[in-house]
């Protein structure tokens, strides 16, 4: 999708060239020389105030064929010392979706202009690289087409001096095509996803990068006793799968990671039904393992040097005369038994079969990603993911991965009162739902007791996955987050 240049000169036929536009006293280097081939234009428009340098404007300018460029966008970007990576992502991402209405499909950047002492020049390439991919993102939709050919941007010049942009193009293409990727899963209706469909989209992305996959069919459950994945799928005629992908980037399986995801395909509570207003976005249920087969792809592309296991549980939770019930009592992988107490608290028991088979499997740290509360929208809104941990050392590790990739994290409290009220069963060892108070917390802590002593971390992304706006890095509807945090984790992390 990228090509790259240098040097760029005034000569240069292109169609469309992106600069970015500081606000700065006077123009310097390309942008002087620009402006001086367009006889001093660009500088009387800022002065008039026709062409604005503010954070995220986006500006077109014809040349009038003064120069061998026909049309030049200008990306405001603000004060040089205050630009950070996320406003530079999002101005980028806004430049494309801009240049991508005129239905292009090439434009050319020099980014160079763009570059500013806080962010690396292979960051901002980084930046750049992922905003092309997903801001212009569409799903393909069900709607009936035009006879009209689709045109879609299929090729960048990038004009750069730098040598360490090549690696951050790389890098940010190959997190685009993760995120993508999960927004395609999340945005898929669920009758065209199903636990068989989601377990063959794992297949295809670990054949793709040569990684060992297994699928464990409700026979190998019922074998080895995986009770919580089992009783979910009970009200469903689709039978779950439990999809675990290896990928070994070290030379001994050791030290291994596991990713775990919840993959509810649709999620309509059970007996305890959710409302009828706004269910059919509970298609959107099996967010956490669609960025688990995100990081997967973008892993797969970047080949990091450490051991990965993903791992997703998936199933449907629907009605039928075989559905769990409100009262039910079933034994889990781990032998621990459960109380079921509200059967819209799913996710939490096939979460807990599969962190108990990752740790069965060799996993040593564990990470799972989980549509799980409603509680943490009313804790945290829709813009922050909720975590929990036992082991806050290993929190930082992702803490700080997320702070990287501005994904907003916040750690919520793992008190001893959160704790006891899962022990409040009369006839079990666990309760899966303890009521209103403290929801995400316990939710989570739920999970973790699955986790036990290995060092674990939850993301609760039931207000982050979808999104009912459109934003400057794409439309509303999936979003596909922890794409980006849970790949650049992986990436950095040594045990």
């Amino acid at each position: 999708m990228f090509t790259i240049k240098h040097p760029w000169n005034a000569k240069e036929q292109e169609e469309v060239l992106l600069v970015g536009l500081f606000q700065e006293p006077k123009l310097s280097g390309v942008m002087a020389d620009i402006d001086e081939q367009l006889l001093g234009h660009i500088t009387e428009l800022i002065k008039d105030g026709d062409l604005s340098n503010k954070l995220k404007s986006i500006n077109k300018l014809n040349t009038l064929n003064q120069i061998g460029t026909k049309r030049i966008y200008f990306a405001g970007l603000g004060k040089r010392e205050e630009l950070t990576y996320d406003r530079v992502r999002n101005t980028f991402g806004r430049a494309v979706q801009e240049i991508s209405k005129e239905k292009r499909t090439h434009f050319s950047i020099l980014l160079d202009t763009f570059k500013s002492d806080q962010i690396s020049m292979e960051k901002l390439a980084h930046a750049f690289s992922e905003a092309a991919g997903t801001s212009a993102y569409q799903f393909e939709n069900y709607k009936k087409k035009s006879n009209e050919p689709q045109k879609r941007l299929e090729q960048v010049t990038v004009y750069t001096e730098n040598s360490e942009v090549e690696a951050g193009l790389t890098s940010g293409y190959a997190y685009a095509k993760g995120i993508n990727l999960a927004r395609n899963l999340v945005n898929t209706p669920a009758n065209l996803l199903t636990p068989t469909d989601l377990a063959a989209e794992a297949i295809d992305v670990a054949l793709e990068y040569g990684m060992e996959y297994e699928i464990l069919e409700k026979e190998d459950m019922e074998k080895l006793g995986m009770g919580g994945i089992l009783a979910v799928s009970q009200g469903s005629d689709q039978p779950p799968k439990l999809i675990t992908v290896k990928y070994q980037g070290r030379k001994t399986w050791d030290s291994v990671v596991a990713l775990v995801g919840k993959g509810l395909t649709f999620d309509a509570g059970g007996y305890s039904i959710k409302p009828a207003l706004n269910m059919h976005e509970m298609k959107s249920d099996m967010g956490g393992s669609a960025a688990v087969l995100g990081a997967m792809e973008a892993i797969g592309r970047l080949k990091p040097e450490i051991n990965v296991m993903f791992v997703i549980p998936s199933s449907e939770n629907l009605v039928n005369g075989s559905a769990m019930k409100p009262g039910d009592v079933i034994t889990s992988l781990s032998g621990k038994t459960i109380e079921v107490r509200n059967t819209d608290a799913e996710g939490r028991l096939i979460l807990g079969d599969a962190i108990t088979y990752a740790k069965e499997q060799g996993a040593e740290f564990i990470v799972d990603v989980a549509t799980l509360t409603g509680g943490v929208l009313v804790a945290l809104g829709d813009c922050t993911t909720g975590a929990l941990t036992n082991d806050e050392n290993f929190y930082e590790h992702i803490k700080q991965s997320a702070s990287d990739e501005a994904e907003l994290l916040w750690l919520l409290p793992s008190f001893q009162p959160f704790k006891d009220m899962l022990k409040t069963s009369d006839v079990a060892d666990l309760n899966n739902a303890t009521g209103r108070l403290g929801h995400a917390i316990t939710g989570g802590l739920f999970v973790g007791e699955f986790a036990e002593k290995t060092p674990w971390v939850h993301l609760d992304i039931a207000g982050t996955a979808y999104s009912s706006r459109a934003s400057e890095l794409g439309p509303k509807g999936a979003t596909g987050v922890m794409v980006r945090t849970l790949t650049t984790f992986v990436r950095n992390f040594k045990a």
